[in-house]
């Protein structure tokens, strides 16, 4: 068994069959070109070094993440670092969450923290995954840590 099936068959119970759905709806609708694996003790989407060879922050052993499911104590966590850097991604989803969850957005820079399973949009997170292409993905990362070289108080 690998370490993402490890993974998934960790889970707690009540967490179990909402966190496999996630997962599922994520991988189905990610858009070509970025790899799975497991990094950070998370199931991760990245960009594969094969396509960007510098790696994560110049960590050429270190892929870009795109996007990566946790399962943590109190919460489903996805953490999406194209929402970081792109404004128009962001109102976006906050405000397509609004009309359909009825729970208020419980989130991060890059974290969306989804305690009830019972309101987790699926439906929604399928169609911020196919938002962003790896190409759109990359040009965000440069752009966001470009401004973060420039600027460290950039956050």
């Amino acid at each position: 068994m690998d370490k993402i099936e490890n993974y998934l068959e960790a889970i707690d119970e009540k967490r179990k069959e909402p966190f496999r759905k996630l997962y599922e709806i994520v991988k189905e609708n990610m858009p070509d070109g970025f790899e799975e694996e497991f990094l950070y003790g998370m199931i991760s989407f990245v960009v594969p070094l094969k396509t960007y060879p510098n790696g994560y922050l110049n960590r050429k052993d270190e892929p870009i993440p795109f996007i990566s499911l946790a399962a943590q104590k109190n919460h489903i966590a996805l953490y999406h670092m194209g929402i970081m850097g792109q404004d128009s991604l962001l109102k976006w989803f906050q405000e397509e969450y609004a009309k359909q969850v009825p729970t208020k957005l419980n989130m991060g820079k890059s974290c969306i923290r989804m305690t009830n399973v019972k309101h987790i949009p699926y439906e929604l997170i399928g169609e911020l995954v196919t938002k962003m292409s790896l190409e759109e993905s990359l040009e965000n990362y440069e752009k966001y840590t470009n401004q973060k070289e420039a600027d460290p108080k950039v956050s």
